[in-house]
């Protein structure tokens, strides 16, 4: 609490300012007393208040410029102006507010001990032609924070701040038929031996079809040959298996099965992300056996209703999508 505490009044004091100390006799100052000068004073506030104007423009033109046929350079411009009326409020400090001296003395050969005092009042005295400290305090925290804040709006195009579930919501409910990319329900009779089908969410549109989360790679393995985990039994249908088609790495599509045509001198069965090679055992769960990927590539269940289709029997064992913070901690959402 006490930590909290001298945080705020240390907060109110930099805003806020110091009191302003009597001014030292002439013959004890270190910086040359020099008369005050509003009008910098005045440049300065103004080019800072432009400053958060362009800072705020750049926000503003970021969240609402879609329809602008130039948004792109109208937010380089508006960043730019932020920067460069900023630039020149510094400079005008610099030339006419800040007394400049030059002195000339040797270099002490050894340290001082009164160096550090020394520093604090020529500080100090620097800054006694200022008139008005708390709006130019103010002026600063204000083109300080708008134009942090532009330069931070563009994260917020990363996704989604605190919708964490946004990330793991797929179409895949309970009875849900498997279908090709023309909507045609996919039979068990239909998924032979090495190869591999692409499968969507039955009733989804063309749009739909297009999120990461919709889209299935089907193969068919022999009984015999699955080493599926506990906790996936039950998730293929007779050798059967319906996995994600989005790499767990960098989200890219797979798009090739290694189905072996010597058994046993070929290796396993896989599938295989093209992007970075990325390597799938579908037998063992979808394990990653080669390449970069983080986690393994998420599994549907899936069953063969009367008819003979395939449906979906619940979500995917783990999210869908490229690995990112956290990604462990959760499962996928209906």
């Amino acid at each position: 609490m006490s930590r909290a505490r001298n945080a705020i009044v240390s907060a109110l004091v930099l805003l806020v300012g110091r009191r302003r100390r009597r001014p030292k006799p002439e013959e004890t100052r270190l910086v040359p007393a020099l008369p005050p000068n509003p009008a910098a004073e005045l440049v300065v506030l103004a080019l800072l208040g432009l400053c958060s104007l362009a800072a705020l423009g750049f926000i503003l033109i970021y969240a609402f410029g879609d329809s602008l046929s130039a948004e792109t350079p109208l937010l380089g411009t508006a960043l730019g102006l932020a920067f460069l009326f900023l630039a020149a409020a510094l400079i005008v400090v610099g030339l006419k507010l800040v007394p400049t001296e030059e002195l000339a003395e040797e270099y002490p050969p050894h340290e001082h001990p009164g160096e550090q005092q020394v520093i604090a009042e020529l500080v100090d005295e620097s800054g006694t032609r200022f008139t008005r400290r708390r709006l130019l305090k103010l002026g600063l925290l204000g083109a300080g924070g708008t134009l942090g804040l532009a330069i931070l709006t563009p994260a917020v195009s990363f996704g989604p701040l605190f919708h964490v579930g946004n990330f793991l919501r797929t179409p895949w409910r309970r009875g849900r038929r498997l279908v090709d990319e023309n909507g045609r329900p996919y039979k068990a009779a239909d998924i032979e031996k090495n190869d591999f089908y692409l499968a969507f969410p039955e009733g989804t549109s063309d749009e739909e079809k297009d999120q990461m989360a919709a889209s299935l790679v089907v193969i068919r393995l022999d009984p015999d040959q699955l080493h599926l985990p506990p906790h996936l039994e039950g998730y293929d249908a007779h050798g059967i298996l319906a996995y994600s088609r989005i790499c767990t790495h960098a989200g890219c599509a797979i798009t090739l099965y290694r189905a072996p045509l010597f058994q046993p001198d070929e290796p396993r069965p896989a599938l295989v992300c093209p992007c970075h090679y990325s390597t799938f055992d579908p037998a063992t769960g979808g394990t990653v056996t080669f390449g970069p990927a983080g986690r393994d590539l998420p599994l549907l269940p899936v069953y063969v209703d009367s008819s003979g289709y395939l449906r979906a029997k619940g979500n995917f064992d783990g999210p869908v999508g490229p690995s990112w913070w956290g990604v462990r901690l959760w499962n996928a959402q209906p």
